[in-house]
């Protein structure tokens, strides 16, 4: 239901904040590590809502490819909305893509509250799932190493949300990278690639 909420952090605590809308309407945001965000600084905060039987939680993102892992984590078997945040908390998705990517279920056991059988888990539901987020972040499943080209990142996420696996995308990547271009340059050149 909600994106977004930009405001004034008011609280922080070590679970969650507090965000204060221009209405003046302070919403608790349960958050992975709160004192990543400051205190009365005007922030944008990106939240998801989660509507269980006897609560309504908020739950906060400092950026958006942090809120899709969170939701792509809720769809693993056995894995809640506390031990997403936690794993978020680690700040290691690159760690997470690869180790999904190379059906490495002892590295992801590395994670709070995440045992063997939940790391099994987390391999099978989410193999395959985490290339959207591996390119809009700029990495690739087997190369997590962050590309220095906004323009071609934000191509690469295009390129993604049109259907285009990250097998395909790494197969260009290289060749896009040697040439400087705005990001419909990129995905221009990019879609005259993977057509031929």
């Amino acid at each position: 239901m909600y994106e977004y909420i930009n405001g004034l952090i008011t609280n922080i605590y070590p679970a969650y904040l507090v965000i204060c809308d221009r209405s003046g309407v302070g919403y608790k945001l349960y958050v992975a590590n709160p004192y990543r965000f400051e205190q009365n600084v005007e922030s944008h905060v990106y939240i998801e809502q989660i509507v269980r039987e006897n609560e309504i939680t908020l739950y906060g993102f400092i950026d958006e490819n942090e809120k899709i892992l969170f939701n792509k984590l809720l769809n693993v078997s056995g894995i809640g909305p506390k031990s997403a945040l936690a794993i978020i908390a680690s700040d290691d998705a690159q760690g997470l893509v690869q180790a999904v990517a190379n059906d490495d279920a002892t590295y992801l056991t590395q994670f709070p509250g995440v045992g063997k059988k939940t790391a099994q888990q987390i391999v099978l539901d989410l193999k395959g799932k985490l290339d959207d987020l591996a390119v809009s972040a700029g990495l690739t499943p087997s190369n997590a190493q962050p590309t220095t080209n906004p323009a071609l990142t934000d191509a690469l996420a295009a390129l993604t949300s049109l259907g285009y696996s990250a097998k395909e995308i790494a197969k260009i990547e290289t060749q896009l990278a040697t040439t400087q271009d705005t990001t419909d340059g990129y995905i221009r050149a990019a879609l005259k690639l993977l057509v031929n």
